[in-house]
């Protein structure tokens, strides 16, 4: 980081996390209105969903560039740098964008409503949109931050929405219930605009009821569209449109078929809409397609393997995958969680899988005391920071070993930034 602006810009778009989450879009439509309104520059597909909107919105992006589109992306969190949120065809913002960005907007802001205040995620969901029109994006591919109604990226008419699945994470902002939590994620549906789920039971009820008083078609996985595992990330897919056989998918997990699957479908919907995609371009890109933290493998003696698994259903995933092809290796996990999170539940779904769990908190306040924790885990040891119970986990380990970092995006992203340090 060596531009002094970008580091004020960041300075100044980590000072807005003070306002913390206002749901709604009366200061989105504030913001953007101040800078024209860039998202009625392009056109774009939404994604919304408890696990996988990231894993799904890279591998639409990269279908979409292999068919030479210029494609925007969108999301959240980034693992080490900022700049990780924004890419045009899968290449980071710059920094130096980022800073006139922020000027820019920063500027025409104040200029049009003086002692107003924006949030964090208002601000960099308003500097993607600037970002996107300058570039000219053919379509932008939208990930929301939090819920769906009342996210700031709610303010945008897709070509196609997309609830990857609806599972209990942020109970106190979306609710207590799986019905609730379904209702939010489907308040991005928009009259007449199509929807595709993998949603189950209630939760696709409530998305399919939703659907239908918005007079909008819905593609339900398993049912108009589907995937068969064929072979160690390959699958077939039948679709809208077409089936394919045997499709490779460069990404680890069982559950990334899945999300392969609604990636392909979202593909099907917007190529009747004049954005046609090949199935050699399919192929092409779900092949190489690469996404940071998803069961990232980082390092090979020992295996170290990242994976953002930060709610109880993204760890029963990171459980299947560890007991279906490490079941005989040690095993040694480094954890750290943030506070609202259903920590008990994900530690206990790890504890007949791991065989030493290292205790941690991320340098972020809203992190939880690792001591907390002791409690639940089976055979644990507490630490203070990510890099102590990385350096731990070094410690007690061989080449043959295997150390899992997972709990929190914010974990893994200091893990990953401290790796080449201690091994």
């Amino acid at each position: 980081m060596n531009d002094p602006g970008y580091e004020d810009s960041l300075s100044y778009l980590y000072g807005l996390e003070k306002f913390g989450c206002v749901f709604g879009l009366d200061n989105i439509s504030r913001l953007l209105g101040s800078i024209d309104d860039p998202h009625r520059s392009f056109r774009s597909i939404h994604i919304a969903g408890t696990n996988g909107k990231g894993s799904v919105a890279t591998m639409i992006s990269c279908i979409l560039k292999a068919a030479g589109y210029r494609v925007g992306k969108y999301t959240s969190p980034h693992l080490v740098s900022f700049t990780e949120r924004i890419t045009v065809n899968e290449e980071e913002i710059a920094e130096r964008e980022v800073a006139l960005l922020t000027d820019y907007i920063r500027g025409r802001a104040d200029g049009e409503c003086p002692g107003g205040f924006y949030t964090f995620f208002d601000f960099t969901t308003a500097m993607a949109f600037e970002y996107f029109r300058r570039k000219k994006v053919d379509i932008a591919v939208i990930e929301t931050g939090l819920g769906g109604r009342l996210d700031s990226t709610n303010i945008i008419e897709p070509l196609v929405s997309i609830i990857t699945n609806v599972a209990f994470d942020h109970m106190k902002e979306l609710g207590g219930a799986l019905t609730k939590i379904a209702g939010e994620k489907a308040g991005i549906i928009k009259k007449g605009i199509p929807v595709i789920t993998g949603a189950r039971r209630k939760s696709r009820e409530v998305v399919e009821r939703i659907a239908g008083e918005n007079a909008s078609a819905v593609y339900v996985l398993g049912k108009d569209f589907s995937f068969r595992k064929s072979g160690r990330k390959c699958m077939s897919y039948r679709g809208l449109n077409r089936t394919l056989n045997n499709i490779a998918v460069n990404l680890n997990g069982d559950h990334q078929l899945s999300n392969a699957a609604l990636a392909l479908c979202a593909i099907d919907v917007v190529s009747d809409l004049g954005y046609y995609v090949s199935e050699g371009q399919i192929r092409t890109a779900l092949s190489s397609v690469i996404w940071q933290g998803r069961l990232e493998m980082i390092r090979e003696k020992p295996l170290v393997i990242l994976d953002g698994a930060h709610n109880a259903s993204g760890v029963r995933a990171l459980r299947h995958f560890i007991r279906t092809n490490y079941r005989d290796r040690r095993k040694v996990m480094v954890f750290g969680v943030m506070q609202d999170k259903q920590y008990r539940k994900m530690l206990e779904s790890m504890n007949d899988c791991i065989d030493l769990a290292i205790l941690t908190q991320p340098r972020i306040d809203r992190a939880l005391d690792a001591a907390i924790m002791k409690n639940v885990a089976r055979n644990s040891i507490v630490t203070t920071d990510t890099r102590s119970a990385l350096n731990e986990a070094r410690q007690v380990t061989g080449d043959e070993d295997l150390i899992l970092v997972t709990g929190s995006f914010y974990t893994i992203g200091e893990a990953k930034q401290a790796v080449d340090e201690i091994f």
